[in-house]
């Protein structure tokens, strides 16, 4: 080989060589923006996790307030109470608007976890995402007895007044 193919080819090899060390520092820089979203979305997963079970039990604490509230009322309406049984009446309507805004709010985070795990399926996203959709469950199912429970509870206030008025007998029907 002469010396000008010689300088050709090191030179060559000099190229592909700072293009290897580029694709090299490329790589470690996108597998470590890789490995901080994954850390990231992992978080989030976490996250939203703990959102949609605390949200669970916002609404089944709600839903117990909507119980008492309407317990409440009815032992008011026996007594002729009337603005007692009103009171527990509108606590256990807001009662129930907070197990609804709960129950929304269980589903906007099991949303997040599925999201989060569909953008990595990994095992633990998927379980995440699984006590997430069981959690967003439990938070309907207490703002539909809480809602339940305040519509009682407006009856009871109803009877209350029909009472207070003379118009029923203190368990009688509406």
């Amino acid at each position: 080989m002469d010396s000008d193919s010689e300088k050709i080819i090191f030179a060559k090899l000099k190229t592909l060589e700072e293009e290897v060390v580029n694709l090299r520092y490329g790589f470690n820089y996108v597998n470590k923006r890789y490995n901080e979203v994954l850390s990231s979305l992992k978080s989030l997963t976490e996250l939203s996790l703990e959102a949609a079970q605390r949200s669970a039990a916002a609404a089944s604490k709600a839903s117990i307030a909507a119980s008492k509230a309407a317990q409440t009322a009815k032992i008011a309406a026996n007594e002729a109470i009337v603005q007692a049984a009103e009171e527990a009446a509108e606590a256990a309507a807001v009662a129930a608007e907070a197990a609804i805004e709960a129950a929304a709010s269980a589903s906007a985070a099991a949303a997040a976890t599925a999201l989060a795990a569909a953008h990595h399926a990994e095992e633990t996203s998927l379980k995440a995402s699984a006590e997430s959709a069981e959690a967003t469950r439990l938070a309907t199912e207490s703002a539909a007895i809480a809602l339940r429970l305040s519509n009682e509870a407006a009856n009871y206030a109803k009877q209350a007044r029909n009472k207070d008025k003379g118009n029923i007998k203190p368990d009688g029907d509406l």
